[in-house]
């Protein structure tokens, strides 16, 4: 009797509708494409499954030609603590250097979805997908939000001081190395060649559709003009899309301490609303 009882408890757990029990999975490095820079690093939660584990994919910024993941590792460790629920994909991309200017980086982005979106069965994570990016990364993050609706729309998108326009960006820059980081990193400047500075540009792909978007700006920022997301918001908000910019008057580009914090309470008031 003692030998039945046990081997229907220990049956009973393993019916297929029981939870998903699994130990929490970092993995650093993972490689979504073929060139050295196509990694990421994984976190994956202790408990989740292909329904409800959000996702959320951190693009590093730093020119489009600098930086690496572990500049967003403050960034992961802290939204770990406050969505302990969501698996977290920290991104490397090909830096914009000889021969990998734009569209590479665009390129890079979309290639990390796919691959994460691919793979969900084995990570055991939803399709309900946000992007999280800082300066270019947030341009990055941005540009793959608003232009692409394979394999799938993000359901938010987190913009730290982002670039949004790379024409007015050019035409109308905050400082004097602007205009030539953005020469050196698509190869010509939006009158030579036009296409690629509007395509590469996000606000140029704003419509109802796109995801809800949160905004984060200093008011000191010499790095990208405050106008870059003033100019969002508005085509954000005639777009009748749900949104929220957070002002810091003080800021420059990028911050720390308590306005740090209280950017990733908002985040996270921002993802319970709108990613369901």
């Amino acid at each position: 009797m003692i030998l039945l009882l046990i081997t229907l408890v220990f049956s009973s757990c393993k019916k297929d509708d029981a939870p998903e029990q699994d130990m929490s999975v970092t993995m650093l490095n993972v490689s979504y494409g073929t060139n050295a820079q196509q990694k990421m690093d994984v976190y994956l939660p202790a408990t989740r499954n292909t329904t409800t584990t959000k996702v959320m994919i951190m693009i590093h910024g730093g020119g489009w030609n600098t930086g690496d993941k572990a500049d967003f590792n403050e960034y992961v460790d802290s939204l770990k603590k406050r969505e302990p629920s969501y698996a977290i994909f920290n991104i490397n991309y090909r830096l914009a250097n000889t021969p990998d200017i734009f569209p590479a980086q665009e390129q890079d982005v979309k290639a990390a979805v796919e691959f994460i979106y691919n793979q969900r069965q084995g990570y055991k994570i939803s399709d309900k997908f946000v992007l999280v990016g800082a300066s270019a990364g947030a341009h990055l993050a941005l540009l793959q939000g608003y232009k692409y609706s394979t394999p799938l729309k993000p359901k938010a998108i987190i913009d730290f001081f982002g670039p949004t326009d790379l024409v007015d960006l050019y035409n109308n820059p905050s400082n004097p190395l602007v205009q030539p980081t953005l020469l050196s990193v698509t190869g010509g400047t939006p009158t030579t060649n036009n296409t690629l500075y509007t395509q590469s540009s996000p606000i140029n792909f704003v419509s109802a559709q796109s995801p809800p978007t949160m905004i984060l700006h200093g008011g000191a920022d010499i790095i990208v003009s405050l106008s870059q997301s003033i100019q969002l918001n508005n085509k954000l908000t005639i777009a009748g899309v749900s949104r929220d910019y957070i002002f810091y008057p003080t800021e420059g580009h990028g911050w720390i301490g308590a306005n740090l914090s209280d950017s990733f309470n908002k985040i996270q008031a921002f993802l319970a609303a709108n990613v369901q």
